[in-house]
């Protein structure tokens, strides 16, 4: 038996071992090509931040920590790994599975996101929700290397940092997004990704 087919939620992912996700990590892409071949959809974002979305439900606890997908093109197999891989083969038909992230599909779609930009401001208001009720849990927004041409990612940041809240802020810089990033931010992020002092953090970190 596969180990995608074993997945009805977070805590079938949380039963694996470490060594295991990166075969988990296959098979979901084995089933993205697949299902999107037929469907439609877009793919490249959502191949790209595989290996992302099970670290995010294997380390924190969804749904109780809010993760914030900033737009639900990156969000395919978080979709698969939060118990919607039998249902797959029906993204963007009609009456099936929402190519979007949508609060009424599953309780870990804690934002109903269609756009980019939005996904620091709703983690922003989480965490002020979070805060004022005096509950105890993480946010984490997942904001596309995209995304940060939108003024909108820039406003919640500045508000966001300014209030000293405890949010979590993940820039996926993959290249991986609808088309080819442009502008002075892309251009900025590639020259961090490419420096020799970042590729000699990481080799630390490693």
């Amino acid at each position: 038996m596969s180990l995608l087919s074993q997945m009805n939620g977070p805590e079938d992912l949380k039963r694996l071992r470490r060594d295991q996700l990166p075969m988990l990590a296959m098979e979901l892409r084995e089933r993205l090509i697949q299902a999107c071949s037929v469907t439609g959809g877009h793919i490249g974002a959502s191949l790209g931040c595989v290996e992302l979305a099970i670290v995010l439900l294997y380390e924190f606890d969804s749904p109780t920590d809010k993760i914030v997908w900033d737009v639900g093109h990156q969000a395919y197999a978080w979709k698969m790994l939060t118990g919607r891989n039998p249902g797959f083969e029906t993204l963007r038909q009609t009456g099936g599975m929402s190519g979007f992230l949508k609060r009424t599909e599953s309780p870990h779609d804690h934002f109903g996101a269609g756009h980019a930009g939005t996904a620091m401001s709703a983690a922003f208001g989480m965490a002020t929700a979070r805060d004022l009720l005096g509950l105890d849990y993480k946010v984490a927004a997942v904001v596309g290397d995209g995304a940060l041409t939108c003024g909108l990612s820039y406003e919640a940041m500045n508000n966001a940092g300014h209030s000293d809240r405890d949010i979590i802020l993940i820039v996926n810089d993959n290249g991986m997004s609808i088309s080819p990033n442009v502008g002075a931010i892309s251009k900025t992020l590639g020259r961090i990704v490419a420096s020799p002092l970042t590729n000699r953090m990481r080799e630390v970190i490693k």
